[in-house]
């Protein structure tokens, strides 16, 4: 396979996933328009037993096209970096943070109200992101967090937003969620992050003394030298 072939391989690896969520949200947006539906009924309204599959399908319902393309930009663009930066666990990330937080709301959140939007999932995956540079502690991590705090600071400040209609209680579920997630599969190595290289403690290491110089008495060092000067 030609460099160029590698390439395109690589950009689609990155994309497809993220690409895929993202035209589903959109997909799901132009439907309820066209058929003129009225989909936030499929939502997490907390503690209602008939809304629990929301916890699934609430992230892909908005209220309107301004709220899905706030969401839909601000997820594909972290996607797409977990994606680049932690292909191993990026899908399981996407899910466990999507799980976690819906199931947060359901049991947590205001009452009475319908929660929408992938907000939440946005919020768990940047904390993803950022406490997984607290927990691996490798440079590619550190860096990641301290980008994260750079981009992002903005949400911290609509963690708890005055308006009413925005739910807060999905982006603190989110955050709680991409904690969780970073603790769990911080031991989960990218091929990045495994040393290419292992060195022998026997061959490549250089010891100014011998290994055993410790573990010998005196005596048994003389007898050593005396061997040695026989020998010669």
């Amino acid at each position: 396979m030609s460099g160029q072939d590698n390439f395109t391989a690589e950009v689609i690896r990155l994309i497809k996933f993220p690409l895929l969520i993202v035209a589903a949200i959109f997909a799901v947006k132009a439907a309820e328009q066209w058929f003129d539906w009225s989909l936030i009924y499929y939502g997490i309204q907390p503690r209602e037993p008939g809304t629990i599959t929301g916890i699934i399908t609430a992230p892909f319902v908005h209220g309107d096209w301004n709220h899905l393309f706030n969401n839909a930009t601000g997820l594909f663009a972290i996607m797409l970096l977990i994606n680049a930066f932690y292909p191993r666990v990026a899908v399981m990330t996407y899910f466990f943070t999507l799980i976690v937080s819906g199931i947060l709301v359901w049991f947590f959140a205001r009452g009475n109200s319908y929660h929408i939007g992938a907000s939440g999932v946005v919020y768990g995956l940047v904390a993803f992101v950022f406490f997984t540079g607290l927990f691996r502690k490798n440079p590619k991590s550190v860096v990641l967090a301290l980008i994260m705090i750079i981009l992002y600071s903005g949400l911290v400040e609509n963690l708890f937003p005055n308006d009413k209609k925005i739910s807060w209680e999905s982006h603190l579920s989110g955050v709680i969620a991409g904690f969780i997630a970073a603790f769990l599969f911080k031991n989960i190595r990218e091929p990045d992050e495994v040393a290419s290289v292992a060195i022998s403690d026997e061959e490549e290491r250089q010891y100014f003394l011998p290994r055993d110089a410790f573990e010998k008495t005196r005596k048994e060092r003389e007898w050593e030298d005396m061997y040695r000067q026989f020998d010669s």
